[in-house]
């Protein structure tokens, strides 16, 4: 009996202990995250950057800061990535190459997020009534590309869909070198036509649910131990 108690009791320590590490692993992700919102607020706070400032400054300077963009769309490289949704409906993100108008860019693009477009299969769209115009020019939010991830990007049966954010693998099927920021298009996030792009909106400044997450995983570590001593102490009596 001993032994089965003190075997009862190592498994509830160790239970205990790993939902305190998972309650503590969520506060460092509120931390964090707190952290990236008073980064993104206090950068969209800052005067409007210009086009040459994502020529000359480094990407973690430039990210989360808001821009004047004017440049030319290449609307025949223009991608779709797949598998996006917005206010509840399904669609694509549209991805269009833009030469800026400003000296020094050469062969290199800029990767505009330009908006969401609805699709009811989540892939395919129609290009040609989503475009704009042939020179745009919007506020946008420099964001960066995701970390690359070993997987297809391309859609095997989509040609102009992508599945993720690739830089190497975007910029190679659109065959022209990307500078190494996402503009995010910035402007009116309410859909008016299924065939038009809708803007995205920025992210959101919340804090997540990972404060309840952490509360929740301590309410668990305490029920372990709770249950575990009055396991002892019933025990206990029904010997006595």
């Amino acid at each position: 009996m001993n032994r089965r108690l003190l075997l009862f009791g190592v498994l509830t320590v160790i239970a205990a202990g790993v939902c305190v590490r998972l309650g503590i692993w969520q506060l460092h992700r509120l931390d964090e995250r707190r952290a990236k919102n008073a980064l993104v607020y206090e950068r969209g706070r800052a005067p409007l950057l210009q086009m040459r400032a994502l020529h000359g400054m480094d990407t973690s300077a430039t990210h989360w800061h808001r821009v004047r963009v004017r440049g030319v769309a290449d609307y025949n490289a223009e991608l779709a990535q797949s598998s996006r949704s917005q206010a509840g409906a399904p669609g694509v993100y549209l991805l269009t190459p833009m030469r800026p108008l400003d000296d020094g860019w050469g062969d290199t693009a800029l990767l505009v997020l330009r908006g969401f477009v609805y699709a009811a299969n989540g892939r395919t769209m129609d290009f040609e009534k989503a475009r704009e115009g042939d020179t745009l020019t919007f506020d946008a939010l420099v964001t960066a590309f995701p970390p690359p991830r070993p997987a297809t990007v391309r859609s095997p049966t989509s040609p102009r869909t992508v599945r993720a954010l690739d830089r190497d693998s975007i910029s190679a099927i659109m065959q022209r070198p990307l500078a190494p920021v996402v503009l995010l298009a910035l402007g009116d996030t309410t859909p008016r036509d299924v065939t038009r792009p809708t803007r995205i909106p920025p992210p959101s400044l919340g804090e997540g649910p990972h404060q309840s997450y952490a509360f929740q995983w301590f309410g668990f570590a305490a029920v372990f131990i709770v249950g575990f001593a009055a396991f002892v102490v019933n025990g206990r009596r029904a010997s006595a």
